[in-house]
């Protein structure tokens, strides 16, 4: 029997990893409240969460990008009033391919790469949540958004001293895609 290849293998994230990823998160969560003038209270009203490997349902996991985004109708974890909107987005962190990533370029560092993957998609949560893109859109939108929203994080993070960080914005100059993303037939309808 033939071992799986090394860049297959599905190894979640560690105690310490977890703790870059949660650092990561407040990093972005921070710059984009600032940048979209986002309060605390305000932020309810984006209902997504970051999950990494050991927490994803099978469907969630992928081995082509470093996250996933899905699209569900409502979070399982929230219980909503008939008005309520339900729109939920799961961040979905591919911590194999991540893992590979630091591992196979030694200048790219992990914080600075998950601050960068993290604010990338907290900013396309906050634009399908505002309506300044649609989550199902034509394959040249979607590139055009991306694009977009490679912009936007560069803009965000250029200026921040993070170690590391200059080499992974240089790495993602001409980067065209980082996720994929999936909705629910029951969302489908809605977009």
């Amino acid at each position: 029997m033939s071992e799986m290849p090394q860049e297959m293998k599905r190894v979640p994230f560690g105690r310490e990893e977890i703790e870059v990823l949660r650092q990561s998160i407040s990093v972005a969560e921070e710059l984009i409240s600032d940048f979209y003038k986002i309060s605390t209270s305000e932020w309810k009203r984006y209902r997504y969460d970051i999950q990494s490997l050991k927490d994803l349902l099978e469907e969630e996991i992928i081995d082509t990008a470093f996250a996933q985004v899905h699209r569900y109708s409502q979070s399982p974890h929230q219980r909503l009033r008939g008005s309520e909107r339900g729109e939920f987005f799961k961040i979905c962190i591919q911590d194999h391919m991540v893992r590979k990533a630091v591992q196979r370029d030694a200048h790219i560092q992990l914080f600075p790469l998950m601050t960068y993957i993290v604010t990338h998609e907290l900013i396309h949560v906050v634009r399908f949540a505002r309506f300044l893109h649609q989550f199902y859109s034509t394959p040249a939108e979607e590139a055009a958004e991306e694009r977009r929203v490679h912009a936007l994080t560069y803009q965000l993070l250029e200026n921040l001293k993070i170690k590391g960080l200059p080499e992974v914005l240089q790495a993602f100059t001409d980067c065209r895609t980082m996720e994929t993303f999936h909705g629910t037939q029951e969302t489908a309808s809605q977009g």
